[in-house]
């Protein structure tokens, strides 16, 4: 931990550079995500410190905390990078949905004690940022972030990221309402065929999530191979992270695995992450032959994440970053995440060149969609003769179980 230095008000910010006492901050950070209103689960202390544990790299962490009166009142979880320049980019990477600071704002009554707390995190980051550029990817909007980059006294760029699709946390049967009738009355029929079916939904406790993991792994390959399956999905390093976060997040409350049986079968099995307001749909793997008996493998997974998400008394069920096909059947509201760039005066020529690399490359990419249309399909063979040579390679070298560090 790097000295602390005082500021006024009472605040003392400090520079965590060292997974260890990262690791030790676990009870202060979790009371702090429940304080901070708009956090995800992507903000939570299991799901940060077991990221880091399997993508990290040493020497390369840099948490920003605040405290008042000894109590954490702020925090920004960020790492180093140096490519493609000097950055301090968020805790999580690529396969985390939602990026995001720490502010406390429970006491909504005293917006001006959130504003200081974020003036002095802008001041700790302005030290930590000397160097480099912040780049915050994935922040949804409204989130603690936006505070940080309305209140910014240096150079600064916003740019749109990922589309995410919500939808109200309703029961199942408030959703069907929502549709078209003659689509509705397919959903119902969808169901009835379901529950006909009678699939179980098991709910999976935290010794039996490695097991489960396996499974929900082992048919998210099954149900994607041949069209296009994320290869960062088979590597053991992902299944590690989501076997030691899933364990510690269903301990708290704060993730539900499932599984579902078909004639005492696991036959799909799906993790839902939950923080206070928040409910989204992580992962899921089903077995193809789901398909053959006509089941709609989507609409029972959304019924259990809605039913989940209503009964506990949380606002927005997310459907996370994607726009396929199947979810804009339900009728979600698309929200676009911002990419959030931070940076002292001194390097706002390195901010501007980021954004135009950022820009260029956007641009490139969607060029290539438009206009080479067989890319796509070029892109998911690729990704299933690497996802297929990884599936070798792991046999050769012996399959290992997801640990649990």
């Amino acid at each position: 931990m790097a000295a602390a230095e005082r500021k006024p008000h009472g605040f003392t910010v400090t520079l965590c550079r060292d997974q260890r006492t990262f690791a030790l901050l676990r009870p202060e950070w979790d009371d702090l995500q429940r304080r901070c209103s708009t956090a995800t689960p992507f903000q939570s202390h299991a799901w940060l410190e077991s990221w880091w544990l399997s993508y990290g790299t040493g020497g390369r962490l840099r948490i920003v905390l605040v405290r008042r009166g000894g109590r954490l009142v702020a925090a920004a979880p960020l790492m180093l990078v140096h490519r493609p320049m000097p950055l301090l980019v968020s805790l999580g990477g690529g396969i985390s949905d939602y990026s995001d600071i720490l502010v406390d704002d429970a006491d909504g009554t005293d917006p001006a004690a959130a504003n200081a707390a974020v003036d002095a995190l802008e001041r700790g980051l302005q030290r930590a940022a000397r160097h480099a550029v912040i780049d915050l990817r994935e922040v949804r909007p409204g989130a603690a972030a936006e505070k940080l980059y309305a209140r910014w006294t240096g150079a600064r760029a916003r740019l749109a990221d990922s589309v995410c699709l919500e939808l109200p946390a309703s029961p199942i049967e408030e959703l069907v309402k929502r549709l078209p009738t003659a689509r509705a009355q397919r959903v119902r029929a969808k169901l009835r065929k379901i529950d006909a079916l009678e699939i179980e939904d098991i709910t999976v406790g935290e010794d039996g999530v490695p097991e489960a993991m396996g499974h929900l792994l082992r048919l998210h390959e099954l149900q994607w191979r041949g069209r296009g399956v994320t290869v960062e999905h088979l590597r053991p390093r992902f299944a590690e992270h989501l076997v030691r976060a899933t364990r510690r997040m269903v301990r708290d409350g704060d993730a539900a695995l499932t599984e579902y049986r078909l004639d005492g079968e696991v036959v799909a099995a799906s993790v839902a992450l939950l923080s206070g307001r928040f409910t989204g749909g992580y992962l899921y793997g089903a077995d193809p032959r789901l398909r053959e008996r006509k089941v709609d493998v989507t609409t029972m997974l959304l019924r259990h994440d809605a039913d989940l998400a209503a009964g506990t008394g949380r606002r927005v069920m997310s459907l996370l970053r994607g726009k396929e096909p199947y979810k804009n059947h339900w009728r979600p509201e698309a929200v676009t995440n911002q990419r959030l760039l931070l940076a002292p005066y001194t390097l706002e020529p390195l901010l501007k060149l980021h954004v135009s690399r950022a820009a260029l490359r956007e641009r490139a990419a969607t060029a290539v969609g438009e206009r080479f249309p067989a890319a796509r399909e070029w892109r998911d063979r690729l990704k299933d003769w690497r996802s297929a040579v990884g599936i070798r390679s792991a046999g050769r070298l012996g399959a290992r179980r997801p640990a649990d560090r």
